[in-house]
């Protein structure tokens, strides 16, 4: 059976679960508390981050080379252009969102709010959490931009850049942190990807003592 070492709300966890349900690849969910640096797990990965799949007789870390692995593996249905032009689009929005968007907007918001508290690192820093709430208005007035531009992020059709900006999304509303108000083309394209199945699991993520909003697995908002 395959296996996905996550953390529940990790956007980078997020992002390969959704292109494992896209793809229709079974797979069993371990919950890994990546923090206690268990020796089994920095075994399965001396990084210690997760995630880490188990899968065809290996063991793979890092979000975005999973996700293109099962893309070169299991193409169809298929998370990347075939064009030069639009890999590279799909990447750097995958990028954007791994790297500019988590280190502006999702350390300052969830890594403060919620995993400080489940690793016992003690309190959220309010400075950080100011900083990550203006940092995400500039993010959604980007993704309205594109969005006015383009069908999806990336292009006229769903890909992994789609999976990369909800998975980041999707935990961060999970803790009231996307203000759905400010941009109707980006709500509306969200509330067309958690409409998918692939979303489905995602969307029953229950974290202990911290209850998601009435709106967060509701498809109409």
């Amino acid at each position: 059976m395959n296996r996905l070492f996550h953390v529940p709300l990790s956007p980078f966890c997020r992002k390969v679960r959704l292109s494992l349900a896209e793809k229709r690849i079974e797979v069993e969910l371990v919950e890994e508390r990546y923090w206690e640096q268990d020796p089994d797990f920095l075994r399965r990965n001396p990084a210690a981050k997760v995630p880490v799949l188990k899968m065809d007789g290996k063991v793979m870390a890092e979000s975005s080379a999973i996700c293109e692995y099962l893309e070169e593996k299991y193409p169809e249905p298929s998370l990347m252009p075939r064009d030069p032009d639009g890999r590279y689009e799909v990447r750097r929005l995958v990028a954007w969102f791994d790297d500019k968007f988590h280190n502006e907007v999702t350390s300052k918001l969830l890594y403060e709010r919620v995993n400080k508290k489940v690793m016992g690192a003690g309190y959220p820093d309010s400075t950080n959490v100011k900083a990550g709430a203006k940092a995400i208005k500039y993010h959604l007035d980007y993704m309205h931009w594109l969005l006015d531009h383009r069908r999806w992020l990336a292009g006229d059709v769903m890909t992994l850049a789609d999976f990369a900006a909800a998975a980041h999304l999707s935990a961060l509303d999970y803790i009231s942190d996307v203000d759905w108000r400010r941009s109707a083309v980006v709500k509306d394209w969200y509330a067309t990807i958690k409409s998918r199945p692939a979303f489905r699991s995602i969307l029953a993520d229950q974290i202990a003592g911290f209850p998601p909003p009435a709106h967060y697995a509701d498809l109409d908002f």
